[in-house]
Parts: C-alpha cells; sequence; structure tokens
C-alpha cells in the first residue's frame, strides 16, 4: 500500500492527465482548419492528423495488454510532453502527424496505467475517484476552447502549454508515476467477459457519435448553425455535470444499474428529438439531456468491467481498447446510415439503438452484478 503523500500525488498527477486528455481531443476540430490552410491541405490529408491520434492510442493500449506489468504512466506522460512539443513546433505536415500520433501514443499509456491504479488504490472509494477523473477530462474540454480561442486561434500555443502540463504531471507524479501497474496492483486472476466488453464498445459509440455527429444532427434538423454550436455547449455542461455527480454517489450505486439507466435515458430522449416538434425551446430542454446520459456511460462501464474481469494488468488496455472500437466504428455507421432515414434520422437511430441495448443490458442486470467485485 503506498503512503499518503504518493497518493495524493497519483491523484494530482492523474486528474491533470485527464484534463489534458479533455484539452487535446477538444482542440483538434478547431486546430484542423488552421492546419488546412496553413499546410494548404486537402479535407482528407487534414483528417491524418485525427486519425493519427486514435491510431496512436489503440496501438498504446494493445502495447499495455502485452507489456502493461513492466510500462510506467511515467512513459506515457514522456510521450505527451514530446507529442505536445512537435505540435508546437509546427515544423511541417509530418511532424505535426508525427506528433498527434504520438501524443495519442502517450495519452493510451497513461489512461491504461492511471485508470486502474486510481479504481484500486482507494478501494471503496476507488469508483469516486475514477469518476473524479472522468469528470476532470470533460473539464479540460470545456475549457480548452476558450483558451485556443485565447491563444488566437493558434493551435502551437495550446499545444506549448500542454507539453509544459506534461512536464508539470512528471514532477508533481514521483514515484507514483514510475511504477507500473505489475508493481502497485495485486493480480486476481485475468477473467475476459465479452458481454461487459461489448456493452462498452456500443455505449462508447453513441457517447463519440452525438459527439462528433451532434452538430450536424441538429442542423439537419433544421436548427441555424448558432443554435446548433449553442445546443453542444450545454450538452457537455450536462454531461460535465453528471460526472461530477458520479462523484457522490459511483461507490453507493451498482455501476451496471447506472448503465442500463443511461442507455435508457439515451433512447427516451432520442425518441423525443425524433418525435416531437415544441418549436425553439424543445431542443433547449431535451437535447442536454443526451449529455446527462453520455457522461454516465466510460465510468459505469469501466467500472463493471473491472469488477467482472479481476485486477491483472490486462483488464485496462482490454476495456479501452473497445471502447476505441466503439468510439472509431459506430460513428462511422451512423454517417453512413442516418442520411437515409430523413432529417431526423441521426435520432431515430439513436433511439432505436439505446432501447435494443436498455433492453439487452436489463435482461442481463442481474448477472452482471453477481460478478466478483
Amino acid at each position: 500500500m503506498m503512503d499518503r503523500s504518493v497518493t495524493r500525488a497519483l491523484l494530482m498527477t492523474a486528474g491533470l492527465c485527464f484534463a489534458m486528455f479533455g484539452a487535446i481531443q477538444s482542440v483538434f476540430g478547431p486546430a484542423l482548419p488552421y492546419y488546412v490552410r496553413v499546410f494548404d491541405l486537402s479535407d482528407r490529408a487534414a483528417a491524418m492528423f485525427v486519425s493519427a491520434y486514435w491510431i496512436g492510442s489503440f496501438s498504446a493500449v494493445i502495447l499495455m495488454y502485452f507489456h502493461a506489468a513492466r510500462l510506467s504512466p511515467r512513459l506515457g506522460i514522456l510521450g505527451m510532453a514530446l507529442g505536445a512539443g512537435l505540435l508546437a513546433s509546427q515544423a511541417n505536415w509530418p511532424v505535426v502527424v508525427a506528433g498527434a500520433a504520438i501524443i495519442g501514443t502517450g495519452a493510451g499509456v497513461v489512461a491504461a496505467g492511471f485508470n486502474p491504479r486510481i479504481l484500486h488504490q482507494f478501494g471503496q472509494r476507488g469508483p469516486s475517484m475514477l469518476s473524479l477523473l472522468n469528470a476532470l477530462f470533460s473539464l479540460g474540454a470545456i475549457v480548452a476552447p476558450g483558451l485556443y480561442l485565447a491563444a488566437g486561434s493558434q493551435p502551437s500555443m495550446i499545444f506549448a502549454g500542454l507539453a509544459v502540463c506534461a512536464i508539470l504531471a512528471l514532477v508533481t507524479g514521483g514515484r507514483a508515476a514510475r511504477a507500473s501497474a505489475g508493481q502497485t496492483e495485486r493480480a486476481k486472476g485475468f477473467r475476459p467477459h465479452l458481454p461487459i466488453l461489448l456493452f462498452g464498445m456500443a455505449a462508447v459509440g453513441i457517447e463519440a457519435s452525438l459527439i462528433g455527429l451532434g452538430p450536424s444532427a441538429l442542423i439537419r434538423a433544421g436548427l441555424p448553425e448558432p443554435q446548433a454550436a449553442g445546443l453542444m455547449s450545454l450538452f457537455f455542461v450536462a454531461f460535465l455535470t453528471s460526472r461530477t455527480v458520479l462523484i457522490f454517489v459511483a461507490d453507493r450505486v451498482p455501476s451496471f444499474g447506472i448503465y442500463v439507466g443511461a442507455t435508457g435515458l439515451t433512447a427516451a430522449a432520442g425518441f423525443a428529438c425524433a418525435m416531437v416538434d415544441l418549436g425553439p425551446i424543445f431542443p433547449t430542454l431535451i437535447f442536454p439531456v443526451l449529455g446527462l446520459a453520455s457522461g454516465l456511460y466510460f465510468p459505469s462501464y469501466y467500472i463493471s468491467a473491472s469488477r467482472l474481469m479481476g485486477a491483472d494488468p490486462r483488464v485496462a488496455p482490454l476495456a479501452l481498447a473497445f471502447a476505441l472500437i466503439g468510439g472509431i466504428v459506430v460513428p462511422q455507421i451512423s454517417g453512413l446510415v442516418t442520411p437515409m432515414l430523413g432529417p431526423r434520422g441521426f435520432f431515430w437511430l439513436l433511439a432505436g439503438y439505446s432501447l435494443a441495448l436498455t433492453l439487452l443490458a436489463a435482461a442481463m442486470a442481474r448477472p452482471m452484478a453477481r460478478g466478483p467485485r
């Protein structure tokens, strides 16, 4: 067991890293038009920037699956610092793409290293502390775009700041950041559990679809662009609110019960968005509810997966890998299908998909609850 000073350092360092994750992802979107203009890119070439980040993250969790017992979060933080430094340099387009891949790889190593350590190090309070990390992720995602605008829409300024934050995380982390998962967790057997992994993949796919396709879905449904942008801001505020509430209740409420409630809430709000037209006030009342539900998905999934699959260092990379697959694949499928379903097709698809997921999850709630804790 770590002493209290190391435990505090662990929480501070992990919290800073998770806030950085949110900031990185939320700045990528605004940065793309800048790179298109500065480097004279096509849209397809510019998309490589985002793809490189996710390829790096996915590669990292696969690496951690095989070597988690020997790799420490410190290596991931170093990768984040290096990647942010390359992005800040803006030397040329290949350097920027390489920076995105390296910062994504670092983020993947850090997430796979810190998620299980926080959950297990804090014992019964672990779910609440994990919820705190996810709330800090959301806070970083909300704050960073404003900082980007304040910096004159210069990505180099933001990424230079993130490089400094990564170096600060290395300093504050100390021994907590150097220890590998194998040094801080007592393995209790590896029990792969395909149903919970598939549930996680499906739910994170919903979250990614709402974040990536939500604005265009609102515009297709008839809202002007400024109102759609405003609703996405409310979505993220609601997203942060639900994750903040989890800090106080996650260790008291069954995690898979939270998952079932989140999918049911998504289905209800999705049907409301698809079927009801209450004029301009309607989206303001209903769409942010989807943010409340989305904020619950990953924490409830990850906590459930950890309880079902044990404390082996391979659990976290496997759970994160399935989450990444859902976040990459489901939005692609949604983007292909929704144009065929009319102006509110995205919401019809979301509602039907979430309802089916809710019914299946509710039917399996009891065996999920009986799993190892």
